[in-house]
């Protein structure tokens, strides 16, 4: 997969393609099946498929930290529509300025003289340019007058439910990751670089990977049971995480820490992956450091048997 970072990055031999546009948040099911479609569409056609998507994404720059949580940073995103087998990825920078363009010119620069679209891919709900002037109904006129094919996604369901970013993080809020998984089709992860925090968790025999994780807005909170990979390793770890503000210490700062069982490695300054398991409670103060580590003490035992029925 090639990665196109922003429009003046474009060029004349990115000219003629299949096309689809979106966040992609947590790239789900939906997604994928999409994203399916626009390859097979590719291959008809001997174009390269390609994908935009935004960074940062459209209502983070509107609502800034009323934004919806991100299921993915950029970062993942990418790693995660690599495995869809498309060509190119577009990341356009999501400005004042790209946003408030005429509809037109979006259309005529970017998708017609820029990337010379042939088919394009979009949900029936899309709007762009200034004023979200444009829709779906006017990117099928300016299809039939530029002569490219617009068609809309289709619903994809899991069960009797259609998948959607949106619905994921209400089943992630609620604690339900089986559920989220499916949606997504993949594990439900955090990523992030393993920092120094404060040693609190190794004055209380329970030490732990604080990874800062970057985000306005955190789609989860609370105790998890959970899986940790390294960039530079296959080996997987397990261990209990609690993700959130850390009330017993007065934290301000939402953040991953991961006690991990059987482990006395150094992670520090190394790129992580976080595997959210099983949800086992929600985030709670403590009136002082020995009732913390007496929880943690229970969180851990409650997670160590949530694993060992996984094996069984």
């Amino acid at each position: 997969m090639e990665l196109i970072r922003g429009i003046h990055n474009i060029l004349p031999s990115h000219n003629g393609c299949v096309l689809t546009i979106g966040n992609f948040d947590g790239v789900h099911r939906g997604h994928a099946e999409v994203i399916r479609n626009l390859v097979n569409k590719a291959h008809h056609f001997q174009l390269p498929a390609m994908v935009m998507t935004f960074e940062p994404q459209p209502q983070e720059m509107f609502k800034g930290e009323n934004a919806p949580a991100r299921l993915s940073l950029l970062r993942d995103k990418i790693a995660l529509l690599d495995e869809l087998e498309i060509d190119q990825l577009l990341c356009v920078n999501f400005t004042p300025s790209f946003a408030s363009q005429p509809a037109q010119a979006f259309i005529e620069d970017l998708l017609v003289n820029k990337l010379g679209v042939k088919y394009l891919v979009v949900g029936d709900d899309f709007c762009f340019g200034k004023g979200r002037e444009g829709n779906f109904n006017s990117l099928v006129a300016a299809g039939k007058q530029y002569g490219f094919t617009v068609v809309s996604t289709q619903s994809f369901l899991v069960g009797s439910q259609r998948v959607s970013s949106t619905l994921i993080r209400e089943q992630l809020q609620l604690g339900n990751l089986e559920q989220a998984r499916r949606m997504l089709g993949h594990p439900f992860m955090l990523s992030g670089k393993v920092a120094h925090g404060q040693k609190i968790g190794r004055t209380i025999g329970f030490p732990t990977a604080n990874i800062a994780l970057k985000r306005k807005v955190v789609p989860v909170r609370g105790v998890f049971a959970v899986r940790l990979f390294t960039y530079d390793s296959e080996e997987e770890y397990q261990g209990v995480a609690n993700v959130g503000f850390r009330p017993t210490v007065q934290g301000q700062v939402c953040q991953l820490e991961v006690h991990l069982f059987d482990f006395d490695g150094d992670l520090y300054g190394k790129r992580v992956d976080v595997e959210l398991v099983a949800k086992i409670r929600d985030e709670q103060p403590f009136e002082s450091l020995d009732a913390l580590k007496k929880q943690i003490l229970n969180d851990a035992n409650e997670a160590k048997a949530l694993f060992s029925f996984d094996a069984s």
